[in-house]
């Protein structure tokens, strides 16, 4: 294990910290040392750490052992509002500010001027106005939050870390749900801030991020610490294998999109014509068993959309579907499943995962719904299938009795998996499977979507990353601006560029198998 040095420069000191939940040791001695005017990034598999170091330095978790000193002076937080009291902020992914008031009520919260008569709003918002240029945001503080996008949300809420002193700024996977200009915006604020003296910690799983904007590094793996770099001392690949313990050429074998697919007959699933006016234009797409049809297109070109429309959790006003050549009316989730098409929504949290259930319970809710809430699932058939997924995934912690709000997001994700292969589905739609989980995890869900299609499962693959979709699909549908423009057949000599190029031009040429 590499112990920090310790650094006249240094903001935080955290050293050897540990946390324990039940039957869970989440950090074991780990140290961390931000220093001023640097980008730190926090590196590691999901489950190794990061989100519980956060949540010791911001104050949501109380530390079990270990010191944390703020500016070589010993804190113990006994919440965040100890933490933003000396100086450490935090922006998460998912703001959290009040949508219902105004831009500059949001920078100023708990820092408004006031007058005689109160609050002075002209004086306040004139403050907020200054915050929010020094961060090189032009927009008018008394508009409403509500009214700008997750990247502006994200720049006041670092405006109002800094009205309040900010020292440290925590910035937790902020990144995820931008788009190429916006993270630039970010990373330019990012730099200025840098400038101006603040520690900030980063966490990102985008390679290229890290080594966009990075100083340094530090890495954990399983809850300890691997060691802290210079960002320039670690080559990507150095960095992966750090992060996995091991050389990671696991991906490189996965070669499911060069395996034949047999289109003969008819497809398992035909959709033709299926659209909903103002959502998505009408696109013909068809599966056949075993194949795994890819669907690429940039951020806003309907692919959720069209996911949601095939599995009927939104209802399609124009179309007609057919399973294995007869027509089916497909209105609501109940009759997908009754088709046995299963579907992981992108947005796991709100409607993949049942935060308060354990992961044994989350497993079986698939089968139990299909069953009917009378007929309840056998306690040893539930226990004998939910080890079994538990093995056959690799799930940590393995304890089916673990609430599953505890675990990281791609073990997570692979109980949301784990469900619905526990109702033997014969058709699968992944929407972003691998988004924000950690590279090793993501491996693991390609290896089993590649092995489930050669067994004769049929997948919709939806990702953001084009690599994966031509690592896995035997056929992409390409999208742009909510209509399909393209399909293409993947050969072993497929590229990104090829795909890209259809993105960018719309051409609709399909390469022979």
């Amino acid at each position: 294990m590499t112990h920090v040095e310790q650094d006249d420069d240094a903001v935080v000191r955290m050293r050897d910290i540990t946390i324990e939940f039940p039957g869970v040791k989440a950090l074991e001695s780990v140290d961390l040392t931000l220093r001023a005017g640097e980008v730190h990034t926090l590196m590691g598999e999901n489950g190794a750490g990061k989100s519980t170091l956060i949540k010791a330095l911001t104050g949501v978790y109380p530390i079990d052992a270990g010191t944390i000193h703020i500016d070589g002076a010993a804190r113990i937080f006994k919440g965040t509002a100890d933490a933003q009291d000396a100086g450490v902020w935090t922006v998460y992914q998912e703001v959290n500010l009040c949508a219902n008031l105004s831009v500059g009520e949001n920078v100023m919260l708990g820092q408004e001027r006031r007058g005689p008569l109160g609050i002075d709003w002209k004086a306040t918002n004139a403050e907020a106005r200054g915050h929010l240029e020094s961060l090189g945001l032009r927009i008018d503080p008394r508009s409403s939050l509500a009214s700008h996008s997750i990247a502006i949300q994200q720049l006041v809420a670092i405006s109002r870390a800094m009205v309040s002193d900010c020292k440290v700024l925590v910035l937790d996977e902020p990144t995820s749900s931008l788009d190429r200009g916006e993270v630039e915006q970010l990373f330019a604020v990012m730099r200025g801030l840098r400038e101006r003296g603040v520690a900030i910690l980063f966490v990102t799983h985008f390679l290229d991020q890290v080594y966009e904007i990075s100083d340094r590094l530090t890495v954990l793996r399983n809850g300890r610490l691997v060691g802290e770099y210079a960002a320039t001392a670690l080559t990507r690949g150095e960095l992966i294998a750090k992060m996995l313990g091991r050389e990671l050429a696991a991906l490189d074998e996965i070669d499911a999109a060069e395996r034949a697919i047999d289109r003969t007959g008819a497809p398992l699933l035909a959709a033709s014509g299926l659209g909903r006016r103002g959502v998505i234009d009408p696109v013909d797409i068809d599966v056949f068993d075993g194949e795994v049809v890819g669907i690429a297109g940039l951020l806003g070109s309907g692919r959720t959309e069209l996911a949601r429309l095939l599995y009927a959790a939104d209802r399609a006003d124009t179309g007609t579907v057919r399973v294995r050549g007869d027509v089916t009316r497909l209105r609501t989730p109940r009759e997908s499943i009754a088709q046995r098409f299963a579907f992981a929504s992108e947005d796991r949290r709100g409607e993949g995962i049942v935060a308060d259930l354990t992961v044994g319970e989350n497993i079986v809710l698939g089968m139990q719904a299909r069953r009917g809430w009378l007929r309840r699932v056998p306690a040893a058939e539930k226990d004998a299938v939910v080890q079994e997924y538990i093995s056959s995934l690799g799930i940590r912690p393995a304890d089916q009795d673990a609430l599953i709000r505890n675990l990281s997001g791609g073990n997570q994700q692979k109980v949301v998996l784990a469900r619905w292969l526990a109702m033997a589905p014969q058709l699968l739609i992944l929407d972003e499977p691998t988004r924000g989980i950690d590279v090793g995890a993501k491996a693991d869900i390609q290896q089993l979507v590649a092995r489930l299609s050669a067994e004769g499962l049929s997948v919709v693959f939806i990702s953001s990353e084009l690599e994966e979709v031509l690592r896995l699909a035997q056929r992409i549908v390409v999208l742009r601006d909510r209509r399909k423009i393209g399909e293409l057949t993947t050969t072993a000599d497929t590229d990104v560029d090829e795909l890209v190029e259809i993105i960018a031009q719309g051409d609709s040429k399909e390469s022979a198998a």
